[in-house]
């Protein structure tokens, strides 16, 4: 069962995988994402579950009596339930490194558009304005990146080349890979308050709280731009509203909200300086290519008995079991 809707999509590879690997595939009768309900009534026979963003509970397992292996098709999967999978003895696979080159395209082209006022210039010029806006150079800047896994490496390369001073913060990498690519590493207080540009490359926190509070964004360089191709609660978004009206915040470009689609009262939506996108960061013809033939090639190896190339454990010391 393949409920995300944008499973090849845009390339035929992951069709083509799918008869090298001779699976049946079905694909969901409501367009996700779906809600864990609309998940129980479309996983009943399924022996194998490919999601997006769609919320796998332990309900939804509860609901699979046949499933073996729930693939992502993406790289975060905190909208699976990992220790009721492996309670459940279902094996989690995932794509990592499919989509890497897109969503870092996309965050230095958000970056971008952010500081050089792109679309403000667009949208001045077609109702019959001639207003020529300064904006922020990237040479000489620095770009601090909250999360340096193989997104944010792939962000640090383009800033580089952008001429930016490349900072990070990620407390589970050893000193060896920010100085294997040149990045200077430290703590988050410290990165708020020396960067000219943010990018936000980490998963949700465990509580859920948001990582750039009010309290924290407060404490940013003023007129510094956030850019957030991760996930919507990662910020708190009133609190950014609130601070780029009163010109704290330079800009924010965000892929990701806490609720999508984006409801229509959404505070960023009536903020100025945003440059806002629908959850596109993986949408280029060779990440939909890359995640959908990964994701089908892991989920035959379960099903086949064989251990997967990129499983997920509800932690590091765990292994996940696949149901027999």
């Amino acid at each position: 069962m393949v409920t995300t809707p944008s499973f090849g999509l845009y390339s035929d590879a992951p069709w083509q995988a799918i008869e090298a690997e001779q699976l049946d595939v079905r694909r969901s009768r409501a367009k996700g994402p779906l809600s864990p309900a609309q998940l129980r009534e479309e996983v009943t026979e399924a022996v194998a579950l490919i999601v997006g963003v769609d919320r796998v509970d332990a309900s939804v397992l509860a609901a699979a009596p046949h499933l073996k292996v729930i693939g992502k098709h993406g790289v975060g999967i905190d909208n699976i339930d990992l220790q009721a999978a492996a309670e459940a003895g279902v094996t989690v696979v995932r794509t990592p490194g499919a989509n890497s080159r897109a969503v870092a395209d996309l965050a230095v082209t958000l970056l971008l558009a952010g500081a050089r006022k792109l679309l403000e210039a667009d949208r001045t010029l077609r109702a019959g304005a001639w207003n020529q806006l300064f904006g922020q150079e990237m040479h000489g800047r620095t770009l601090g990146l909250i999360g340096f896994g193989q997104i944010g490496r792939e962000v640090a390369r383009r800033g580089a080349g952008f001429g930016c001073e490349i900072t990070a913060y990620d407390p589970f990498l050893p000193e060896e890979v920010f100085a294997r690519d040149g990045v200077r590493r430290c703590s988050l207080p410290e990165l708020l308050a020396t960067s000219d540009f943010i990018s936000l490359h980490v998963p949700m926190p465990p509580d859920g709280s948001p990582l750039l509070s009010r309290e924290a964004l407060e404490t940013m360089k003023p007129g510094a731009g956030v850019v957030n191709t991760s996930r919507g609660g990662l910020i708190d978004s009133a609190a950014a509203a609130d601070l780029l009206r009163s010109g704290h915040l330079g800009f924010l470009a965000a892929d990701a909200f806490e609720e999508e689609p984006i409801p229509p009262d959404h505070p960023l939506l009536s903020a100025p300086n945003t440059v806002l996108t629908p959850h596109i960061g993986a949408c280029s013809d060779g990440a939909n290519a890359a995640m959908g033939s990964d994701v089908i090639h892991d989920v035959a190896r379960v099903l086949r008995g064989e251990p997967p190339h990129h499983p997920v454990s509800p932690d590091p010391s765990t292994t996940t079991q696949t149901r027999h």
